[in-house]
Parts: C-alpha cells; structure tokens; sequence
C-alpha cells in the first residue's frame, strides 16, 4: 500500500508506504524527515525519486573551489603572445599527447620543487591539471584505455 493518509503516528496526513512487508509512514512537509529504501528515495514532501545507487556522483568528486581557479587559470592563458584571445574549447581540437607529456613534466616538476621548498604555485597545479585533462581527453576521443 502506498498513499497518502490519515494516521496516528503525527496530527497532519502522512505519507505511508510498503515494502518488503516493512511499513513507513512520516508527516508531509516535516523538513527533516527522508528516507530510502532499496529501489527509492521518499521525501517529506511527498515526492519520490530512485536511489542514487551506481550513479556518479559530481558533487562529491568535485571542488567548485578548484573548479572555479582552474577557470580562472585557463582563463589569463587564453591571451595569446600575438595578443590575440584564443576560444575557451581552442584545446579540444586536438593537441597532440606527445605535447602534454612534455608540458605536463615540466609542470609537475616545478609543483615538485615548490613542493620541496614549502611553497607550490597554483598556476603550476592548474597547468598540470590542464595537462592531465587534455591528456584524456585525446585518450578518449582515440579510442584509447577508458581505465
């Protein structure tokens, strides 16, 4: 049985669902209750969604704060020597890996040393970081190892 009811359990209607013989019932529009169950996510407002259960989770893997300096970064490096403003995306059209290997140990060197020396520069860490993704990034548009 699932619905919505009348119930003793709280003074407004409930929302009451089974499953696998276990019954849950909680106040609509009580803030902090929520639960889940194997197969969905049951707000207290009412709403229901599947779990998150296998699904990447964004939130969790990702800084905005370094996002956010990473953009920044990739930003002040889009002005070219002639002066001109390259695209944002100007890299996905295709670096050769060759090329971010090169740069990439040179960038990784000089967090190594700033490293050592108790100071890394984050400029260093967003090339690196630039280098790692354009990497990739060619990986994968090649067909290379996913993993």
């Amino acid at each position: 049985m699932t619905g919505t009811v009348p119930c003793k359990e709280f003074p407004k209607t409930c929302q009451v669902y089974e499953e696998k013989g276990l019954h849950y019932s909680f106040e609509i529009g009580h803030p902090a209750l929520e639960y889940e169950t194997a197969k969905a996510r049951y707000f207290a407002t009412g709403a229901t969604r599947d779990t998150d259960e296998g699904k990447l989770n964004y939130e969790g893997f990702l800084s905005p704060a370094v996002l956010k300096r990473f953009a920044e970064y990739m930003h002040e490096c889009r002005k070219q020597s002639d002066g001109v403003l390259r695209d944002a995306d100007n890299w996905q059209k295709g670096i050769p890996q060759k090329a971010y290997m090169e740069s990439m140990w040179r960038h990784f060197m000089a967090v190594w040393s700033g490293y050592r020396e108790g100071e890394v520069s984050s400029d260093d860490l967003c090339a690196l970081l630039f280098n790692v993704q354009g990497m990739l990034f060619e990986n994968l548009r090649d067909g290379g190892p996913a993993k």
